[in-house]
């Protein structure tokens, strides 16, 4: 069982051995730690770094970003996946400068009744940006803290989950150090997770804390955490029109809340080929060129991709719901990342 020592250790590790160099780091910005941590959530540092900054060129303020349009936002987030958390994001932003002026509530309890913002993001911006005496628990975190702990009940019940976040209260650094320890402490515990207490393989032998570590003492790190409860993967077939001019233009239409790719631009989705056909003008559908299925995964499904394209001439041709978008606009709207890799191979 860990001590007092135990966020004094993370503390200075985290100085001298941490991340320190990531563009959302070293500010104590509320704005830039909440874009990031809603982008980090089940994405890699490496893919966010780009998103980030593309995102603060356009939309430098939370105000910026409370007034952009949906496409606009959709159209940057476009290619990061789990769109719900942009459409949340514009919300977020919105909320912010209507019911508190433009400026993020220095609480986690306040910031937890945002859109998109749990507990653990709510946390997070709290002690990085205000030093509020406050645990995270996200996926890095919690991987941490049953090590450390040796906390093996199953995650999967609630009430399990309750007793993990008043063990990691337990873990953080004295009250009294709060306001000068919390930021470095939140970041270092991130970056052990990130870094060194990996989910496989852990390298304990640089581990800060490892004197700290029930797991580490008994040899068997990788059983932590324990979640019996998986998610099922189920699938599912889609047909897409691809219909395109001779001029590049491409046709469009926004996809229905809620839904797969809810809020993005793409192509006409139709659940057979009978119907996609049927939705068509009967001189039309014989020119389809029906490509080879792919499939595109995600979180918890597969979608087999199959995609029928057709090389319109008339310029007056219409195809329902939705409208043409020339590349300089598909190319900045929200697309679901399998239309937009194709568009691009085009």
């Amino acid at each position: 069982m860990a001590d007092g020592n135990f966020a004094t250790m993370v503390v200075a590790w985290q100085r001298g051995h941490g991340r320190n160099t990531l563009p959302w780091q070293n500010t104590q910005d509320p704005y830039r730690v909440w874009l990031s941590e809603i982008m980090l959530q089940q994405t890699q540092v490496a893919t966010v770094i780009g998103y980030f900054t593309r995102f603060l060129e356009r939309c430098p303020t939370v105000v910026d970003l409370a007034t952009a349009s949906a496409d606009e936002v959709m159209g940057l987030w476009s290619g990061l996946g789990y769109y719900s958390r942009a459409r949340n994001l514009h919300r977020c932003a919105q909320m912010v400068v209507e019911r508190h002026g433009s400026n993020f509530p220095r609480d986690a309890a306040t910031l937890a009744t945002l859109p998109g913002i749990g507990r653990s993001t709510a946390a997070a911006i709290a002690s990085l940006c205000f030093g509020e005496r406050v645990a995270i628990l996200d996926a890095n975190v919690k991987r941490v803290v049953t090590r450390v702990l040796g906390f093996d009940a199953d995650l999967a019940s609630t009430a399990n989950e309750k007793k993990l976040w008043a063990a990691a209260s337990g873990l953080l650094p004295d009250a009294h150090d709060a306001a000068t320890h919390m930021p470095r402490y939140t970041q270092g515990m991130m970056d052990l997770g990130a870094t060194v207490c990996s989910p496989k393989k852990p390298d304990c032998l640089l581990c800060p804390v490892r004197i700290f570590c029930a797991a580490a003492a008994a040899g068997d790190a990788e059983r932590y955490p324990v979640r019996t409860r998986k998610l099922k993967r189920s699938s599912q077939s889609l047909w897409l029109l691809w219909a395109q001019r001779a001029d590049g233009a491409v046709w469009l239409a926004k996809r229905p809340t809620p839904g797969v790719w809810a809020g993005l631009q793409c192509f006409p989705l139709f659940e057979s080929e009978d119907a996609l056909r049927a939705a068509l003008a009967a001189d039309s559908a014989g020119q389809l060129q029906m490509l080879p299925v792919f499939t595109h995964v995600l979180t918890h499904k597969d979608l087999f991709m199959h995609v029928a394209r057709m090389e319109i001439a008339q310029e007056a041709m219409n195809l329902g719901v939705g409208a043409w978008f020339s590349p300089n606009e598909w190319a900045a709207s929200g697309l679901p990342a399998p239309v937009r890799k194709l568009l691009q191979r085009s």
